[in-house]
């Protein structure tokens, strides 16, 4: 199993110290109460002046492969600025090219936990890049992207590409083209709670909501808001899969009544027709508070394949975890294939799959020392063998699992360097 890395100055995500899945492990209230529904802290004694933080560095990273079987990432440098690089399979390992930074004028973006620039590769040397701008009111942002038509050497300017603009939550978005080349874009936003009725000081919407639209022409114009559902979680990422259909499903955290935050998953209709969404998950997450921590979706022979993070009751006890299982084509999940990851520290599990081969890869962290994992399985899902890819200390990204044929690899970025480790079967 071979592994590359390349060298980067200060930049990165959380420490494994500030991860909430490690803290929900320990005390899940604790860990989510400061994120619900992101108002504002609790008042508490005055703290002692201590010595000024750093701002914690970004190093949400997104990766794909090119058709031609280049590896390229996505991110932004130490200060702040978008870059994309490119990697080749030589016969010692992953080659880089130089980085090069794209011009994204003066946007602020946010590079930090799920909400990271995304890359997708079209036809005819068509690439995308997405990001979220981040605004000055917290919590709020713009969905940009920039697009190149002559296979990623130069880039036209960011565009936003939902027609609503209100100062508001349009973050976390996914990106996916469908098998007839529509573009698919979803996000998390919340003009429906902005306009809900409020009781006091509470509003009685549930969380945000999943919107998207449709670009028929690869990103040069896009049409209308289309709103999937009412009341998703708001800070977990949206997973895209195209299913063997050749249309796009989406699946994310969504809050069921009364306030159960499992997984749903809907079709999204070229047409924009609204989708009726199917439960996915069936854990019964009754905190109310995100944790931070979205799914993951590919296709499988026949349905899906899907990982997620969520709580549930196994026996007498509540276990956390992250969990496997095959979803039918219709997004149900199919008895007896769930399966929790057996890592009790597992957090933020990236999928692919390519016939029988299934992998998962995920983060483990003790709290100081991050462990790069990965679950493999050749008879579709049946059955898994685990391996241990990597260690890295302080600052470090979410492992991002992407596939060209045959060949999956990890892109794992810390605050030093970014590794890529191939997946052996």
């Amino acid at each position: 199993m071979k592994n590359t890395a390349i060298s980067f100055a200060r930049a990165g995500l959380r420490s494994a110290r500030a991860l909430g899945v490690a803290a929900l492990a320990l005390g899940l209230h604790a860990a989510l109460a400061q994120h619900a529904g992101h108002g504002a802290p609790a008042q508490a004694a005055a703290p002692k002046p201590t010595k000024e933080r750093a701002p914690r560095p970004q190093l949400g990273t997104g990766a794909a492969f090119a058709p031609d079987g280049s590896l390229w990432m996505a991110a932004l440098d130490d200060q702040g600025r978008l870059f994309v690089q490119t990697a080749h399979a030589q016969d010692k390992g992953w080659q880089w090219g130089a980085p090069r930074t794209l011009d994204t004028g003066t946007d602020r973006i946010s590079a930090d936990g799920e909400n990271r620039p995304k890359l997708l590769f079209g036809p005819k040397g068509l690439v995308l890049v997405s990001y979220t701008q981040v605004l000055d009111k917290p919590f709020t942002g713009f969905i940009r992207m920039l697009r190149s038509t002559d296979g990623g050497k130069t880039f036209g300017p960011p565009a936003t590409v939902h027609a609503d603009r209100q100062i508001i939550t349009h973050r976390f978005e996914s990106i996916a083209f469908d098998a007839q080349g529509a573009l698919h874009t979803v996000w998390i936003d919340k003009r429906d709670l902005e306009t809900a009725p409020r009781v006091g000081s509470k509003s009685t919407y549930r969380g945000a909501a999943i919107y998207r639209n449709v670009s028929l022409d690869g990103g040069v114009t896009f049409g209308p808001d289309i709103k999937v559902a009412d009341h998703s979680c708001e800070c977990c990422r949206i997973a895209l899969a195209q299913g063997p259909d050749g249309r796009v499903r989406a699946l994310w955290r969504h809050v069921f009544e009364p306030n159960v935050r499992d997984h749903a998953l809907a079709v999204l209709d070229v047409q924009g027709q609204s989708a009726d969404i199917v439960r996915a998950t069936e854990d019964g997450w009754r905190i109310d508070g995100c944790p931070h921590h979205g799914p993951a979706l590919v296709a499988a022979q026949e349905g899906f394949h899907a990982v997620w993070f969520g709580i549930r009751q196994e026996g007498d006890a509540t276990v956390a975890g992250v969990r496997y299982a095959r979803l039918a084509t219709d997004g149900r999940p199919e008895p007896g294939s769930v399966q929790r990851i057996p890592d009790a520290r597992a957090e933020h599990a990236d999928l692919q799959a390519q016939g029988a081969k299934v992998a998962v890869v995920w983060r483990s962290t003790d709290g100081a020392t991050s462990t790069l994992k990965a679950w493999t399985s050749t008879d579709a899902g049946k059955t898994f063998r685990a391996q241990v890819l990597g260690q890295a200390e302080g600052d470090n990204d979410f492992p991002r699992l992407v596939r060209h044929g045959e060949r999956m690899v990890v892109v794992w970025r810390n605050s030093k360097e970014v590794k890529i480790h191939d997946i052996g079967f």
